[in-house]
C-alpha cells in the first residue's frame, strides 16, 4: 500500500508486511523529527483553534479519568512512567491520586508546555536509569518508536517484575482502516513507523517475556480517526459520514473485537 503524509511533506510511503500481523513504513526517513514540525500535530501542543483540535481536546479530557480509572484497578498508587507524554495532562492526572510521576517526550514544544504544569520530563528514555516503576504507559506512542525491538527491552527492565505495561496502539484490521484504505489517518506515515493487529502486538510483546492480561477498546478513536480520514479524503459533509464510520467501526467491533484502537495491558512472562 502507498500511503501520503498529509500533515507535513506530502511525500509518499510504502507500508508493507514486517511481521505476522505487523506492518512497517518505508522508507524511514533519517530526519524523522522534522516530520513532527507543524502546528497541527495535536499531541504537542494544547491548541482548540478548530473543530479538528475540540473534538481531540474534548475526547482527551473524557479519556484522563477513563485512563487513571484503567491504572488503579492494578495498584491505587504507585510509581509510573509515561512514555511519550505529550504536554503531561495525563502524568498530572494521576498526580491527584498521589502517584509518582516520571516522564519522557522527545518533543521540546510539549516539554515546554508540560513545565508550565510543574513537570519536569526527560528528553530520552536513556536518561532514566536505575528506577523501578509499578506502570509505564504508552498511549499511542509504540507506533513511533524506530528502535522497536530495543525499546521493548528497556522497558521490560524499567518495570517492576508484578507491575504493568499499558500500549495503546491502532488497529488496521478494524473497519474504518478498511473503509478508508490508503486515506486511513491512522496510516499517519512517516510518523508511524509501525501498524499493528491485536494478534502482531501480544506475539511481539510474548517475543520478549510479556504476557497479555486484558485490553480494553478506544471507542472515541473511531469518530475521531474518521473524521481525520474524511479529511484525507476532502470530501463533503464529512462530519456527518465521520460520525456514521465511526459508529459501524464500533458496532462492528462488539462482536469482532476490532476496533480502531485499543489499549493492551501487559505483565512479565512468569519465570522469565
Amino acid at each position: 500500500m502507498i500511503c501520503k503524509d498529509h500533515l507535513v511533506t506530502g511525500e509518499k510511503f510504502e507500508i508493507s508486511e514486517y511481521e505476522n500481523g505487523i506492518l512497517k513504513t518505508y522508507p524511514v526517513p533519517e530526519n524523522l523529527s522534522e516530520y513532527y514540525e507543524s502546528e497541527n500535530y495535536i499531541s504537542h501542543n494544547d491548541s482548540k483553534n478548530n473543530l479538528q483540535d475540540k473534538v481531540y481536546q474534548f475526547v482527551k479530557s473524557h479519556m484522563l479519568s477513563k485512563k487513571a480509572k484503567w491504572v488503579r484497578r492494578y495498584f491505587k498508587q504507585g510509581r509510573i512512567l509515561d512514555v511519550g507524554a505529550g504536554t503531561g495532562e495525563f502524568l498530572n492526572k494521576m498526580k491527584t491520586f498521589l502517584w509518582t510521576v516520571e516522564g519522557v517526550e522527545p518533543n521540546q514544544t510539549a516539554r515546554e508546555l508540560a513545565i508550565l504544569k510543574g513537570l519536569n520530563l526527560r528528553p530520552d528514555l536513556s536518561e532514566i536509569r536505575d528506577q523501578k516503576f509499578d506502570v509505564i504507559s504508552l498511549w499511542h506512542v509504540l507506533e513511533h518508536l524506530p528502535d522497536l525491538e530495543k525499546k521493548i527491552d528497556e522497558l521490560r527492565e524499567l518495570l517492576n517484575d508484578d507491575g504493568v505495561l499499558i500500549i495503546a496502539v491502532p488497529n488496521f484490521k478494524s473497519y474504518d482502516a478498511e473503509y478508508y484504505k490508503e486515506n486511513w489517518a491512522a496510516w499517519d506515515v512517516p510518523r508511524h513507523l509501525w501498524h499493528f493487529s491485536r494478534t502482531g502486538l501480544k506475539e511481539k510483546l510474548a517475543k520478549h517475556n510479556f504476557q497479555l492480561i486484558d485490553e480494553k477498546p478506544l471507542k472515541f478513536d473511531s469518530y475521531y480517526v474518521s473524521l481525520l480520514s474524511e479529511k484525507n479524503n476532502n470530501t463533503t459533509l464529512s462530519l456527518l459520514n465521520a460520525v456514521y464510520r465511526g459508529w459501524i467501526s464500533n458496532f462492528k467491533a462488539a462482536s469482532s473485537g476490532e476496533y480502531s484502537s485499543l489499549t493492551y495491558f501487559f505483565k512479565k512472562s512468569p519465570n522469565s
